[in-house]
């Protein structure tokens, strides 16, 4: 069981970064997280902002070396960041509406910039590519976006000669993208998601072989298609390598089918190296807001989340995600023990719980449903269906035609913006069947239905936490709860 936290201000001393999105964060030795760059409400960022995880300090460094009387690479966000040894190297990313394809390198012993002038086959410039190390010696990158197009090339670079090699591939090709996640796993580039030629956005997982000179093989994609939870399609998520596996966080993709709308995701999903599968990693309380473009940093067993942006705001807030043996999650659970969930696979808001007290009360501060008439958006989404009423007990009868409608749907004819309303009369109808049923609610939500329907999103608080592919199975339980 893991946990989000969010950081305080005991956590840390010195300046925190300012809120950003498209920046990128590394870490260098274990022993700090360097962040760059990155876009704040249509403002470029150059700046160097640097956690010290011994000391818990966070500081920007006095940086040297540049051009043109300025101090490192120019203003940029959706840039890619990779490090070997102690050096960061940069490349392209946008600023304002211009593509980069200059290649900098950070030397974080010291906190020098150079530009590298580099030679072979140059890569065209770029946004929204992703870049991995090859061992300590080269870097591998693919796809991106050159304002014009989405690519699907491949460039190794050997950061001893600056040479660039673009990669010849044979074979079945991915399709070209750009907002997606590339990751070194052993001896293949993983690539996961993005956005793709045309607009749609994509889930598809690839692998990479033929980027280690001693293995002698030839360059080749594979699509992968594991079995497991996989994610849905997104872009902007982040891809973090941790032990034996990989997790997955967050992300924008589209939602909806006769009408498409942004969504954005803070799901965690693992993908498990050593059992070749994806799996929900358990947490056991709500997670920070969803969000793309973040980034997320791996350190020993913690991981920490900074940034993003959800369509509307640039987040600048900072989040552990850690194991439940670790002192912040103790802290956590210390000062709010009821949020630890009845049933691991279920996430819970942490929000509103008491900390004593008996189960009734705990049930009454978890679960605080809405009567239908006082659900605004319910009550619109009724009358809308069947004209606009004015007396309450026509309002009753648009509810239940409401509700007929439902149970007459398919998923692929639930728009997204009728799944909030439909999640809230789905906890509404098990409360009233918890009431009449007098009994434990924990003993209640797990009994199964006829035909073994569980009651699986009766604690989702809020909309965003559901996937699009959990909209299939919220439907057929709500169709269950229906009288005959």
């Amino acid at each position: 069981m893991h946990y989000w936290v969010r950081a305080s201000s005991s956590d840390f001393a010195g300046t925190l970064p300012q809120p950003r999105s498209g920046h990128t964060a590394v870490i260098i030795g274990g022993s700090k997280v360097v962040v760059f760059g990155g876009l704040l409400e249509k403002k470029f960022l150059s700046d160097i902002v640097v956690y010290d995880i011994d000391n818990k300090l966070w500081f920007q460094p006095e940086c040297t070396g540049g051009s043109d009387g300025q101090v490192g690479p120019s203003p940029r966000a959706f840039h890619v960041a990779v490090v070997i040894d102690c050096h960061m190297f940069i490349f392209g990313g946008r600023s304002g509406g211009k593509r980069l394809g200059d290649f900098w390198v950070l030397d974080t012993d010291i906190w020098q910039w150079s530009e590298l002038t580099s030679f072979g086959d140059l890569p065209s410039a770029r946004d929204f590519a992703a870049a991995s190390a090859i061992g300590n010696r080269k870097i591998v990158m693919y796809g991106g976006w050159d304002g014009k197009k989405w690519l699907s090339d491949v460039y190794v670079m050997d950061t001893i000669s600056l040479e660039w090699m673009e990669l010849s591939v044979t074979g079945s090709l991915p399709p070209a993208r750009c907002g997606h996640t590339a990751t070194m796993v052993e001896k293949r580039l993983l690539v996961y998601g993005g956005r793709g030629g045309g607009g749609p956005i994509m889930g598809d997982l690839w692998a990479l072989k033929g980027l280690i000179e001693e293995e002698n093989e030839t360059p080749g994609w594979t699509q992968l298609k594991l079995p497991g939870q996989a994610p849905s399609p997104r872009c902007g998520h982040t891809i973090t390598s941790g032990g034996h596996y990989l997790l997955l966080f967050g992300g924008h993709g589209t939602g909806g089918w006769l009408s498409r709308y942004d969504i954005y995701y803070n799901d965690c999903i693992v993908l498990d190296r050593v059992s070749a599968q994806w799996k929900r990693l358990p947490t056991g309380n709500e997670p920070p807001p969803a969000r793309a473009y973040h980034s997320l940093t791996c350190m020993g067993s913690r991981y920490l989340l900074f940034g993003g942006f959800d369509g509307k705001s640039t987040f600048g807030d900072l989040w552990w995600l850690v194991p439940e043996e670790d002192s912040i999650a103790k802290r956590l659970l210390a000062t709010s023990p009821t949020n630890l969930p009845q049933n691991k696979d279920v996430v819970m808001g942490n929000n509103n719980v008491q900390s004593e007290g008996k189960e009734s009360q705990m049930e009454e501060s978890l679960f605080q449903i809405v009567d239908e008439l006082e659900d605004k958006e319910f009550v619109q989404l009724a009358s809308s269906l069947v004209g606009e009423r004015v007396y309450s007990n026509q309002q009753v009868s648009d509810i239940q035609a409401l509700r007929d409608h439902w149970r007459k749907s398919t998923p692929r004819h639930i728009p997204l913006k009728e799944v909030g309303p439909l999640l809230r009369d789905y906890q509404r109808l098990i409360t009233r069947r918890l009431q009449a049923n007098d009994g434990s609610h924990m003993q209640f939500i797990e009994s199964s239905f006829p035909g073994k329907v569980a009651y699986g999103f009766y604690h989702i608080r809020n909309v965003n936490q559901l996937r699009m592919d959990d909209i299939p199975k919220l439907l057929a339980e709500y169709k269950q709860l229906l009288p005959n």
